[in-house]
């Protein structure tokens, strides 16, 4: 197990530097001048170039990317071309708010999803399978932007109940973790009906209701726990991608996390933010998809890594 551990976390290596490159090539592609966003637009052609200076872009772009790379192996981002401070510090300030909203959303998402697979798949072909599985195709459909604002003109301008933008309270958490969970319950609720529907059918399961088990025990102590080990892979990608979600979210509920910031650091040109916040959210994502694996040795013992 160790061994394997160690293999896996070798492999983020190859993988963030090709974030990292890909980030940095796209930056540089995008029309601009990031010393002239820093300095201002009507900052003099003088005040530009020491800007340009101390964000180190008047050197060769081979050097701005080696210079990043090893600064950040060292937890140095550089520092932001907008407030002028550390970008770890700006990050850092974001972080917290990022990961409240996406454990809320993947909360939000197993609540639901893992409940509506169960009673579809408990209930095939009757009016809850139905019901189930169409609003399943709504949750798929809908953008995250779009449920976002209609959730706001409902239950903030009309009915007044929850407030429209910011954080602290609980209020205030209820539409964003519910707009970024919803899409995703649905895909969980899919998985785990199909995964309930074949374990369901396993010989093992007819034998416990043979011997009389309530069929409350049946499906919660004999059949859930297996059904869930295809299911933990989808949650496991599905809260990867709320990580990546948030940047959205986080932009309509003015949510003052990193995707807003990297929304806020692209429109400015800086390019240290947003490398910082791709890189840290891609390093999570990874990190997901290996406790992800573990935790399939946990719910099925006869899974051994060598």
């Amino acid at each position: 197990m160790v061994r394997y551990i160690a293999q896996r976390l070798l492999t983020l290596i190859p993988i963030l530097f090709g974030v990292t490159l890909i980030v940095f090539g796209i930056m540089k592609l995008v029309p601009g001048d990031p010393a002239l966003m820093a300095a201002g637009l009507d900052a003099r052609e003088a005040d530009v170039e020491r800007v340009r200076v101390f964000l180190g872009l008047d050197r060769p772009v081979y050097e701005q990317y080696l210079r990043f790379i090893t600064n950040a192996v060292r937890g140095d981002f550089g520092i932001s071309a907008r407030t002028r401070r550390p970008v770890i510090e700006e990050v850092s300030q974001r972080f917290p708010a990022t990961v409240e909203l996406a454990v809320a959303g993947l909360f939000v998402s197993m609540a639901i999803g893992v409940t509506a697979g169960i009673i579809s798949a408990t209930k095939q072909y009757t009016v809850w399978d139905n019901l189930v599985m169409t609003l399943a195709l709504l949750g798929v459909s809908m953008p995250v932007f779009w449920l976002g604002l209609m959730m706001m003109m409902l239950f903030s301008v009309e009915l007044g109940w929850l407030p429209t933008t910011g954080r602290g309270t609980w209020q205030q958490l209820l539409m964003p973790s519910f707009a970024l969970g919803f899409g995703s319950a649905a895909i969980v609720a899919r998985q785990m009906r199909s995964a309930m529907l074949e374990v369901l059918r396993q010989d093992y399961v007819q034998t416990a209701r043979a011997k009389g088990l309530p069929e409350k025990a049946v499906i919660l102590g004999h059949a859930l726990k297996n059904a869930a080990i295809p299911s933990v892979t989808i949650i496991g990608l599905q809260f990867g991608g709320m990580l990546g979600g948030t940047v959205i979210t986080e932009t309509v509920f003015a949510w003052p996390g990193m995707g807003r910031l990297i929304v806020e650091a692209i429109n400015f040109r800086d390019l240290q933010v947003v490398q910082a916040g791709i890189l840290i959210l891609a390093t999570i994502f990874v990190i997901t998809n290996l406790v992800v694996d573990l935790l399939y040795v946990y719910l099925d013992p006869r899974i051994k890594y060598g």
